[in-house]
């Protein structure tokens, strides 16, 4: 049971609930294992004005969170009311307390107390306050108590009347404690709150600038929101296990082979195109809207290579020489020998291929793929991000055999796979050994050992193991975190989130 609540700053208990911070300033020391609600209080607590006392990366949302404060009826504050005429603060009786909403609850798990001023501009990269507003704090009272809180958020919000301006407050009533949704997990905290103890510096700052670069966009913007998470997880602030939301995409996706084996061909033309966007190709000939292609062509991409086609949609009939031989002449009329000549050729057709059409295609070096290889490809990249490499898949398009070409593409799909497959492996070991083990990370000789007996999906080398997890620890990937070391060897690994297979 819980019946006190700690006043803080509300953009401070906005940033522990984002897990942007995990320790907070008290006015006084606080006893480490002391648990209460986090109670939301208005700028007047503070030393200095929002504008010198939070880094400029976390202004706005102070500022937001100010606002948002205010917004919800906070009209007057208890240490104001001395500074009205008697006869003003007889009128308003009951706006002489604020009525809060309290999100939240913490245990105190640490109580440092700092005196010493060559360690604030590394206390200020690693928080939300200024160099110059820890300085004015320590100036003003000697020390700093910076009190490290585990937060975890409460079932539902308390609407709680406070009628005091002191550190602690008492709640109505008593509150049952609950450790279901802890902000942080047990690693991740562990992890933050050494990097905190010992003042390591941040190792993304940029990717700290544009989370907050974009924090406004994520009321409005589902994709803003998406990336928001995500960037929360590679800094650490957030340990929520990431599931891989449904790519808005996927509906016209599921259509490809759906429209490809119709009559509707200048539909299934522009499914071709926002496929190939999809895919990560670009290009003049890829405008998805369009009906019919430039210089008749159905699609044409530049980068990463040059990509030529034609679509076949069809129901029952079988593809004709005319597709092949529709594709060849405006290729060569449109780009010219040399640039057709060094592009890929495509085509994708639903029905069976007659004779003479696939002499032609396979003749000429074109790829022929259904509607559903299309789709495969696409939908494997909707739910994979970037995990098709089309320089890869080039070097499939470029060799034999020619004309159908369905079992080749099938093999880099199965390849891609069993790429994902090998990764969510790993990540999984490095999950399971950390636990295991007790340990915060794990070199990549420890995690190689452990692969081993782990019934891995396919043998690999010590130092293709590394390059694997540097990939995976990358911060635009974000599975795993890496502490670098001297050398390649003597790096280490730690958890961040899992990666799925659908």
């Amino acid at each position: 049971m819980m019946n006190t609540a700690l006043r803080l700053p509300a953009p401070e208990i906005e940033a522990l609930l984002q897990g942007r911070i995990i320790a907070v300033m008290p006015n006084k020391f606080i006893t480490p294992g002391r648990e209460f609600a986090l109670c939301p209080a208005d700028t007047s607590i503070n030393l200095l004005p929002v504008e010198q006392y939070y880094c400029s990366s976390f202004l706005p949302i102070a500022q937001s969170t100010f606002a948002q404060l205010n917004s919800q009826g906070v009209l007057i504050q208890p240490q104001q009311m001395s500074l009205l005429p008697d006869e003003e603060q007889l009128k308003l009786p009951l706006l002489a307390y604020e009525t809060v909403l309290l999100k939240a609850w913490a245990k105190c798990e640490l109580c440092q107390i700092i005196n010493n001023a060559g360690s604030l501009a590394a206390l200020s990269q690693l928080t939300i306050w200024t160099t110059e507003a820890l300085k004015e704090i320590l100036r003003q009272k000697q020390n700093i108590f910076l009190a490290y809180l585990r937060v975890y958020q409460l079932p539902k919000s308390i609407e709680v009347p406070i009628k005091s301006n002191s550190q602690f407050v008492a709640l109505p009533q008593p509150v049952n404690l609950s450790e279901v949704n802890p902000v942080l997990n047990d690693r991740t905290f562990a992890q933050r709150k050494r990097q905190l103890e010992k003042l390591e510096p941040p190792l993304h700052p940029e990717l700290e600038e544009l989370q907050s670069a974009i924090a406004y966009l994520t009321i409005s913007q589902a994709a803003a929101k998406q990336l928001d998470d995500d960037i929360k997880v590679f800094l650490g602030w957030s340990s929520d296990k990431l599931t891989n939301l449904l790519d808005s995409d996927l509906p016209w996706i599921h259509k490809i082979a759906e429209v490809g084996n119709s009559s509707d061909g200048n539909t299934f033309e522009k499914l071709v195109r926002r496929g190939l966007l999809k895919l990560g190709f670009t290009g003049s000939g890829l405008n998805p809207d369009a009906t019919g292609g430039a210089g008749g062509m159905d699609f044409y991409a530049e980068q990463p290579y040059p990509i030529v086609g034609e679509c076949k949609a069809t129901k029952t009939e079988k593809v004709t020489d005319g597709t092949p031989a529709q594709l060849l002449k405006i290729g060569m009329n449109h780009l010219g020998k040399f640039q057709y000549d060094n592009s890929i050729k495509l085509i994708v057709a639903a029905g069976e291929l007659n004779f003479y059409a696939l002499r032609t295609a396979t003749e000429n070096q074109m790829n022929v793929i259904s509607p559903e290889t299309l789709q495969k490809l696409v939908e494997l990249q909707a739910h994979y991000k970037n995990y098709i490499n089309l320089l890869e898949l080039k070097e499939y398009l470029q060799q034999a055999p020619f004309g159908l070409a369905e079992d080749k593409i099938n093999t880099y799909i199965d390849k891609v796979r069993q790429s994902i497959r090998l990764r969510s492996h790993i990540i999984q070991l490095v999950k399971n050994y950390l636990q295991n083990s007790g340990a915060e990370s794990a070199g990549v000789d420890a995690l190689h050992g452990a692969y081993f007996g782990s019934h891995p999906p396919q043998p690999i080398k010590t130092a293709e193991m590394h390059e694997i997890l540097i990939e995976l620890s990358s911060p635009l990937t974000g599975y795993l975190g890496r502490i670098k070391g001297s050398d390649w060897n003597s790096d280490r690994f730690y958890f961040l989130r899992d990666l799925p297979i659908n």
